[in-house]
């Protein structure tokens, strides 16, 4: 395995440093009501490089203009990357051509401007995706679930809009490493926080209904959706924390004071319940497999196979013992 890029290791504002790449194609109406027509539609996929928050633009079609579009709302929102790297197809190198054409056409106070301040675009290998693994990752994350919770909604172009900037706030809300090792505080570091400071929180909403999606008003359809597409990404996201060896091998023990995220499937969107390891029970063969962890609800006593430790960005503590 080959080193990792310079832009995945260097500490700079979000989004300098980007990955693009396109999913789909997804089947939206072209209007409301009865003889609507479907259309194709693609998801523009763009991830920070530096702290692996994404961003979900709605494309209706592979060309470089619709790219430029993406792009134009892409850096009004998060701002201009000084890097962008993609895989090698015509609609980003169409759009970094006409990008390039517009620059020498505008005129000279704007070009010498516009040159220091020009997006570089870095284009991978052909038949090379993995010189693109963060995009080719995230776009998995998404197409994998969004074909499975789609089915056959068949939405328009602002309601699609709307799940996906809804699923964006849930990628963006996942936890990746505690905040301080301080035992009070239960707050974990998420994508969000380098985007708006803040852990990223959704306005409550009624229990979604579990009734035929087209039995649902149009309201009611996007909150199905965007709750159907939490369940599935938080199981697979939880299993990818919980990963085990074979048991020849010693493995991970909770320990006092670790920063735990809970399992509970009756959790609402965007919502981690997070806590600290306050007590541990080791069973007759002195293996700790139950623990009391302090949340915001109170103390919960739960077995091992229910938390998930965060990963921590420097293991200073060595944990061991028999899994």
């Amino acid at each position: 395995m080959g080193n990792l890029p310079k832009a995945r290791l260097e500490a700079d504002h979000p989004f300098c440093h980007t990955a693009v790449d396109y999913a789909g194609p997804i089947m939206i109406a072209n209007r409301k009501g009865r003889g609507c027509k479907l259309i194709k539609a693609y998801i523009c996929v763009f991830v920070c490089l530096t702290v692996k928050a994404v961003h979900l633009e709605l494309v209706t079609d592979l060309s470089a203009k619709c790219f430029i579009s993406a792009l134009n709302r892409f850096v009004a929102r998060r701002g201009k990357p000084s890097n962008i790297y993609s895989d090698n197809g015509t609609n980003f190198v169409g759009a970094n051509h006409e990008l390039r054409a517009f620059l020498k056409q505008c005129r000279k106070d704007v070009i010498s401007y516009s040159t220091e301040t020009e997006i570089k675009f870095h284009f991978s290998p052909a038949y090379s995706p993995h010189f693109n693994g963060m995009a080719e990752g995230s776009v998995k994350s998404i197409k994998h679930h969004l074909k499975r919770v789609l089915g056959l909604a068949h939405l328009d172009f602002e309601e699609m809009y709307t799940v996906l900037v809804q699923i964006e706030g849930i990628l963006n809300s996942r936890p990746i490493t505690p905040l301080s090792s301080d035992p009070s505080d239960l707050i974990p570091l998420t994508p969000s926080h380098f985007l708006i400071g803040r852990t990223c929180t959704m306005l409550p909403a009624a229990p979604v209904e579990d009734k035929p999606i087209s039995s649902l008003t149009r309201f009611k359809r996007i909150e199905q959706l965007k709750a159907h597409f939490w369940n599935r990404f938080y199981k697979e996201y939880i299993s990818e924390l919980q990963q085990r060896n074979k048991w020849r091998t010693i493995g991970e023990q909770p320990q006092t004071g670790e920063l735990v995220l809970v399992k509970d499937d009756r959790l609402p969107p965007n919502r981690w319940l997070l806590g600290r390891v306050t007590a541990v029970y080791p069973g007759t063969d002195g293996v700790n497999r139950v623990a009391d962890v302090i949340t915001r609800a109170g103390t919960l006593r739960r077995a091992y196979n229910r938390l998930c430790p965060l990963p921590l960005l420097e293991q200073t503590v060595p944990r061991g013992g028999p899994c």
